[in-house]
């Protein structure tokens, strides 16, 4: 990354599209690849854990009480219920750490995207970056527990390879609005509302048993959590169950994904160009 001078930067700064994006993303995941090879692996695995400790209470534990499922791709067992939605949920939880917790102190403790933004990389190149490097932690996650459901075979069609895909929307998705919302928080107390929001979106949507449990006007709560979308995309795929509300699903985070960025951008700029 090379290092401009006041003047140019105020004229690259002004120049538009040019003073957003410098078209390389990758040198903040490149960064964020070198880190990662000093920080705690205990708790990088840690997010990969609690989804497989659920599916082995509640799945196979919890399961052998509740029997099979019944839903529109027929009769399943309460663990191939479960199982796609802790994979979504294990996408989430990867995209989630790094685009909050991380991204909270490089922007307020480190002071790290000043130094960024003082280089030739502009506002769009370190969120994207930032969000490419988070949503790759969801993969990682997400992809090791796709792993486990093939070894306890609760993958029970061909389609849910396709799942890999999806998850990778998914992390995308809560990535860039992680950051987005992480850019306007102020004091370390405030992150406490992102796990006071994820916990009840964790429980509710959908992920431990059918939304139809709800009266109605609860159900429409619920389909407005991200994650919901989520789960209903990846259990869609691993069960074979597919139709046109897969596109509903895959909108809601590509909106999502727009906004997050739009909105990542912009606070970076105003909080270091502007």
């Amino acid at each position: 990354m090379t290092v401009l001078t006041p003047a140019r930067a105020a004229r690259l700064r002004a120049g538009g599209v040019r003073a957003l994006y410098a078209g390389n993303p990758r040198s903040v995941v490149q960064r964020g690849l070198i880190a990662a090879r000093s920080s705690s692996w205990a708790v990088v695995l840690s997010g990969f854990f609690e989804p497989v400790l659920y599916l082995a209470s509640m799945g196979i534990g919890l399961g052998s009480l509740v029997g099979r499922i019944h839903t529109d791709a027929g009769d399943i067992s309460y663990a191939a219920y479960i199982a796609p939605a802790l994979l979504a949920v294990s996408a989430m939880n990867g995209a989630i750490y790094d685009s909050t917790w991380n991204v909270f102190f490089k922007l307020r403790h480190a002071k790290l995207y000043e130094g960024m933004l003082a280089t030739s990389l502009g506002p769009l190149d370190v969120a994207l970056g930032e969000i490419l490097y988070a949503m790759l932690r969801g993969l990682v996650y997400a992809a090791g527990f796709m792993v486990i459901m093939e070894i306890f075979g609760l993958n029970l069609a061909w389609t849910a390879i396709l799942a890999l895909p999806a998850v990778l929307v998914i992390a995308f998705g809560f990535a860039s609005l992680g950051m987005a919302v992480t850019s306007y928080m102020k004091v370390f107390q405030q992150m406490d509302l992102i796990n006071f929001v994820l916990l009840p979106m964790f429980l509710f949507s959908a992920t431990f048993y059918p939304i139809t449990v709800y009266p109605g006007w609860v159900q429409w709560i619920v389909m407005s959590f991200p994650l919901w979308h989520g789960v209903e995309l990846v259990r869609g795929l691993t069960t074979g169950l597919l139709d046109w509300t897969m596109l509903v699903h895959l909108g809601y985070y590509v909106l999502m994904i727009a906004i997050g960025l739009v909105f990542t951008t912009r606070r970076l700029r105003a909080l270091f160009l502007d």
